[in-house]
């Protein structure tokens, strides 16, 4: 009989519905060699009744965080859930940035709180520069994140992060490492189109693979040990800072894209080690 897998997806009827399942399709076979089936549960309906879920297409959670936040601090103890409520609730709010830092991680310089005219004069004053990146706190696919210079109009945001713009995103890039089960997978490079900050396909954004060099391998390494606890599946972007050092620009550990398409093993080390971690046997090697 297979292990039923709920695959949180977007809310029925979310713009984002069309391309997370067209990406979960190529999950679809390797988990099957695994003995599972993955099956698309929109993630505004709770839990499901599958062996476990997986919360990796969970888009759009951003635009409804209450019932989002309810619904993890609600997940029945004994429904698995990959990653766990507890990490995918820590990772929710960016401020879990703040409580990387005071551990030790370098991050890109931020300003936490609410950003208005008197606040975003004190970042610039704070930070210096020219321009500003000012993002909410729960956020998803550069949503309502704005590049201001000194004296631009500002739309009040609640819940705001400020930080110095970075301009390696259109050059060196921001450089993403993947991992699972706490295990380096691979590295891919996103680098904005030439004028732009968001490194996003929609908004221009090139997607490479790379092989990254010891000091990127040995921070990425670190964030991922700095975890409240342990990750299925976790992307961490790094970006490098006017003065040379890479620092954290986010760590995703909720919904986050895998690049399984730059990544051909990706699925299936997914799989393998969520088979793992449920006591699924790995199917015999033939020979």
């Amino acid at each position: 009989m297979a292990i039923i897998i709920d695959v949180l997806m977007p809310a029925a009827g979310s713009e984002y519905g069309a391309a997370a399942g067209s990406i979960l399709d190529g999950y679809r076979a390797a988990f099957g060699e695994r003995g599972m089936t993955l099956r698309p549960r929109p993630w505004d309906l709770g839990p499901g009744d599958g062996d476990a879920t997986l919360a990796l297409f969970a888009w759009g959670y951003h635009l409804d965080v209450g019932r989002w936040q309810a619904m993890l601090a609600a997940w029945p103890a004994d429904r698995p859930l990959f990653n766990a409520a507890a990490l995918l609730a820590w990772n929710t709010r960016k401020t879990y940035l703040a409580e990387l830092e005071a551990n030790g991680i370098p991050i890109v310089p931020s300003r936490f709180g609410h950003a208005d005219t008197a606040s975003i004069a004190a970042a610039f004053d704070h930070f210096g520069g020219e321009e500003l990146v000012i993002k909410p706190q729960v956020s998803g696919g550069s949503h309502r994140t704005v590049r201001v210079g000194r004296g631009d109009p500002v739309e009040p945001l609640d819940d705001a992060i400020i930080q110095p713009f970075v301009a390696a995103v259109s050059g060196e890039g921001e450089l993403s490492f993947l991992y699972i089960a706490g295990q380096f997978s691979h590295a891919v490079r996103k680098v904005a189109a030439a004028g732009d900050f968001r490194i996003q396909p929609q908004f221009g954004g090139i997607f490479t693979r790379f092989a990254p060099e010891a000091e990127q391998r040995d921070l990425a390494d670190r964030i991922i040990a700095a975890l409240p606890e342990p990750a299925l599946y976790t992307r961490v972007d790094l970006l490098r800072l006017a003065d040379g050092n890479l620092a954290l620009m986010e760590l995703e550990a909720i919904e986050p894209d895998l690049y399984p398409h730059l990544e051909p093993e990706l699925p299936a080390r997914l799989a393998n080690a969520l088979g793992n971690e449920l006591g699924i046997n790995a199917p015999a090697m033939s020979t």
